[in-house]
C-alpha cells in the first residue's frame, strides 16, 4: 500500500468505528466496544507503517478537493504531525480499554453516544495532524470542538451543561474572533495558505508586505485564536470541561483536544511564520530591540507559574490535573515563542511526553473514583495500601510530568530549558525551574500521602479498580518511563521541522 493510500485508510478507520458503533449500539455492547478496539488497533497499526515512510525523509500528500479557490481539503504528513498521529492512535487503544471498564465499573449512561463521539475526537485529531494547509487545520480544529462538547456535557446535568457552554462559548468565540482574522489576514499577503517550510510570511514575495509590528499582531491573532492552546486568560474552558466522565479528561488533557491547540501553535510557528523570521524579526529601535514573539514567551512564562500556583489550592484531584494541564501547555507555546531548533523540538516532545505522563495522572483519577469513591486528595490518606498498583503509576507518571529522570518528560524540559539560555531569556529559565518545584509541591504530596500517612483506625474496605481500569494506567505509566531511553531517536525525528533554526 502507498503511503499516500495510508493516509486516506487512516482517515477513514474512525468513520467505520463511528458507523459500526451506532449500527450495533446499546444491542451487543460486547461486540460495540470488541469493534471499538478492532479499529483503533488497525488505526495505530496503519499510522506506524506511515510513520516509516515519513520518518526516512518522504512527505505523502492526499488531496480530498477544493471547496474555494486556493481553500482545499488536502493532507501532507511531516514529522511534527506523524509523531502527533502516533500519540493520539497509540494512546485511543489504551483509553478505549479504559472507558469500557471505567463506563461499565460506573453504570454510565449514553454509552453508545460515547464512543461514536470518541472515534470522531480521534478522526479530528487525524485530520489536524496531516493538515496540508491552514485551511484544512481550521475545519479539523472546529470539528474537534463539536464532537467533543457532547462528551464534556455526557452526565446531562445542570452542572455538565454549564461546564458545556464555557467550553464551548469560549473556544468558538476566540476561533470566530481570532483564529479566522488570522488565516484571512495570512491569505491576504501570502496569496496562501499552504504549510511551507521556512514558513510561507518569510518568502521574499511578502517583503513590505507586512510591517514587522503587524506580524506581532498576527502571532498574537493565532495565539489567541487557538483556544484549545489555553494560554492566559483564554484557559477557562479546560478545567470547567473537568465535569466531564474521566475518559473524556484524559481524552481532552492528552490524547485530542489541547494536543491540537499547542501543535496547531508549532504548525503555524514553523509552517506560517517560520523560525528564523520570528527570532530574527525585532521591534523597537535602538542597542536592546525585542524579538517579535517576546511578549508571547512572558504570556506563556506567566501561564506556566500562575497555573502551577493555582493548582496547588485544588483539593479536587481532577481539578488540580486540570490546572497542571494548563501548565504543561504553556511549555509547548513557550517552545514555539522562543523560536530556536532546540526550544522547537522541545515542544514538539513534550507533546508526547505530555500526552503520556497527563493520561496517567487521569487514568488513576478515574481508578480511583471507581474503586474508592473518591474525588479529593484530602481523602486519600492510606490510598496506597490499597491500590498499590494505581498509586505506584501515579507515581511514575509524577515524575515524568515533573521532569525528573527517569520520566520522559526530563528531556522535553531540557530542551526547552536550552531555548530560553540561547535567547537570553533567563527570567524564563527562571520560571521553568521555579515551575518543576511546584510541580513537585503539588503532586509529590499525593503518592506520600497514599504511601507514607496512616490509614486511621477505621480500615479500608476497598481495592483496586477494574482491571481493564488498572492495565492501562500501568501500560501508561511505564511508557512515561520508557520514553526517558528514546528521547534521542524522539529529538532526531523532529530534527527536520527545525532545520531553518538558527
Amino acid at each position: 500500500m502507498t503511503p499516500e493510500n495510508l493516509i486516506w485508510v487512516a482517515m477513514l478507520l474512525p468513520l467505520v468505528a463511528i458507523a459500526l458503533v451506532f449500527i450495533v449500539g446499546e444491542k451487543s455492547p460486547n461486540i460495540r466496544e470488541s469493534c471499538t478496539i478492532g479499529i483503533s488497533v488497525a488505526l495505530f497499526w496503519v499510522t506506524t507503517r506511515l510513520a516509516g515512510f515519513v520518518f526516512s525523509g518522504g512527505r505523502p500528500t492526499f488531496k480530498l478537493g477544493e471547496m474555494l479557490p486556493g481553500f482545499e481539503i488536502a493532507f501532507t504528513v511531516e514529522p511534527l504531525g506523524m509523531l502527533f498521529a502516533l500519540v493520539a492512535s497509540g494512546l485511543w487503544i489504551l483509553t478505549t480499554i479504559y472507558a469500557i471498564g471505567y463506563m461499565r465499573g460506573h453504570h454510565e449512561k449514553n454509552q453508545t453516544r460515547f464512543y461514536a463521539c470518541f472515534a470522531s475526537a480521534i478522526f479530528a485529531a487525524l485530520a489536524a495532524a496531516f493538515a496540508a494547509n491552514l485551511f484544512t487545520l481550521f475545519v479539523a480544529y472546529e470539528l474537534m470542538t463539536i464532537s467533543t462538547y457532547p462528551l464534556v456535557t455526557h452526565h446531562g446535568d445542570e452542572k455538565a451543561k454549564k461546564g458545556g457552554r464555557i467550553y464551548l462559548g469560549i473556544l468558538l468565540s476566540t476561533s470566530v474572533a481570532f483564529f479566522m482574522l488570522a488565516i484571512a489576514w495570512t491569505w491576504t499577503v501570502a496569496g496562501t495558505l499552504e504549510f511551507t517550510p521556512g514558513g510561507i510570511l518569510a518568502q521574499p514575495n511578502i517583503d513590505g508586505k507586512i510591517s514587522d509590528f503587524q506580524l506581532s499582531v498576527l502571532l498574537g491573532l493565532f495565539a489567541f485564536g487557538i483556544g484549545k492552546a489555553a494560554i492566559m486568560p483564554f484557559h477557562r474552558w479546560l478545567p470547567a470541561a473537568m465535569v466531564a466522565p474521566t475518559p473524556v479528561s484524559a481524552l481532552l488533557h492528552a490524547v485530542a483536544v489541547v494536543k491540537v491547540g499547542v501543535f496547531s501553535i508549532l504548525k503555524v510557528s514553523i509552517y506560517i511564520f517560520g523560525i528564523d523570521l520570528i527570532s530574527e524579526t525585532r521591534l523597537g529601535e535602538g542597542a536592546n530591540p525585542v524579538m517579535m514573539s517576546d511578549w508571547l514567551c512572558y504570556l506563556a512564562g506567566a501561564t506556566i507559574l500562575i497555573a502551577s500556583l493555582v493548582a496547588m489550592t485544588k483539593d479536587n484531584l481532577k481539578a488540580r490535573l486540570a490546572y497542571s494541564t494548563v501548565s504543561q501547555l504553556a511549555y509547548i507555546t513557550l517552545g514555539a515563542a522562543l523560536a530556536t531548533s532546540d526550544s522547537v523540538i522541545g515542544g514538539g516532545m513534550h507533546i508526547a511526553m505530555h500526552a503520556v505522563g497527563k493520561i496517567t495522572l487521569f487514568f488513576c483519577a478515574g481508578a480511583i473514583y471507581v474503586g474508592a469513591h473518591k474525588t479529593n486528595i484530602s481523602d486519600m490518606r492510606g490510598l496506597g495500601r490499597a491500590m498499590p498498583l494505581t498509586m505506584g503509576a501515579f507515581l511514575l507518571a509524577t515524575l515524568s510530568i515533573i521532569g525528573l529522570p527517569p520520566g520522559g518528560g526530563a528531556w522535553s524540559k531540557w530542551f526547552l530549558a536550552l531555548g530560553t539560555v540561547q535567547t537570553g531569556h533567563f527570567w524564563l529559565l527562571a520560571a521553568l525551574m521555579v515551575s518543576s518545584l511546584l510541580n513537585i509541591a503539588y503532586l509529590i504530596p499525593i503518592p506520600i500521602r497514599a504511601f507514607m500517612t496512616p490509614i486511621g483506625e477505621t480500615p479500608m474496605k476497598f481495592k483496586e479498580a477494574p482491571m481493564m481500569c488498572v492495565v492501562p494506567l500501568c501500560i501508561t505509566a511505564v511508557g512515561s518511563v520508557v520514553l526517558f531511553f528514546f528521547g534521542n531517536e524522539i529529538y532526531d525525528v523532529l530534527l527536520p521541522i527545525a532545520s531553518s533554526a538558527r
